[in-house]
């Protein structure tokens, strides 16, 4: 009974999400690890969701700083904060979320090394927000070949309409340019489908296409509205806490 009590006051901040799942799940999602690469603007909202929803083993990965220029969309930027790590903003948000969380916070962006050695230690499930082609391509084949199981967000730039965002294999998606470049260069690795992975069926705005300096491995970037790549991260938070708990996500 002591032991009962002991739980529930420990998860009573959970109390609301308890009466929607049940406390089973609730002990469920507090033994899971997960992992999520990048904290822009679907990462970050991501990490924010998984954090809240229970999990309390994660693993965050991000090299970049904060820009300027992701004010408009991403949760670690702020007018007072310009040139931080976002990794190191994330990490102290999520501590202050749930002081319980068992954090690894890594500042750097994936590479191949990097990716087996971080997989090593087989997190229940990965979230992919990298935004950027080859580092996503690498991190792909990676976790695909070690078959743990992810989930991989496509290009929330272009769009405006959270309506059209939809779960599919990758084999499945359309109207995402993004989502087609990583399709063609799996391709060439004989991966054709097994890729679950969120994206809008929106045409994109091809007008708000711009090209970049080439930094952080990212050539052209699209036009964003602030609620559109969250959209993307609560999607994407949802298909892992589902999986997790064996209910839908499809």
């Amino acid at each position: 009974m002591q032991k009962s009590i002991e739980y529930m006051m420990d998860i009573s901040w959970l109390s609301r999400t308890e009466l929607l799942i049940g406390e089973e799940n609730i002990r469920q999602l507090n033994e899971k690890h997960v992992m999520i690469i990048g904290m822009g603007g679907v990462g970050s909202f991501a990490a924010e969701f998984i954090c809240r929803s229970g999990i309390e083993v994660m693993t965050i990965i991000d090299g970049d700083v904060v820009d300027p220029s992701n004010r408009n969309r991403q949760l670690p930027a702020l007018s007072t904060n310009h040139g931080m790590p976002k990794v190191d903003i994330m990490a102290e948000r999520l501590i202050q979320i749930n002081p319980e969380l068992q954090l690894k916070s890594i500042r750097s962006f994936i590479n191949p090394e990097m990716a087996d050695q971080i997989l090593l230690s087989r997190p229940d499930y990965i979230i992919d927000a990298i935004d950027s082609i080859q580092p996503k391509l690498t991190f792909i084949k990676i976790a695909y070949q070690k078959n743990i199981p992810f989930v991989s967000s496509m290009g929330a730039g272009g769009k405006m309409d959270p309506t059209l965002i939809k779960i599919a294999d990758i084999s499945k998606t359309y109207n995402c340019p993004f989502a087609q470049q990583i399709r063609k260069m799996l391709k060439k690795e004989k991966i054709y489908k097994g890729i679950k992975t969120v994206f809008s069926s929106e045409e994109n705005n091809k007008e708000s296409l711009m090209l970049t300096d080439g930094s952080n491995f990212k050539k052209s970037a699209y036009g964003t509205m602030s609620y559109l790549p969250a959209a993307f991260g609560a999607v994407v938070a949802s298909v892992v806490i589902r999986d997790l708990i064996k209910t839908n996500a499809d």
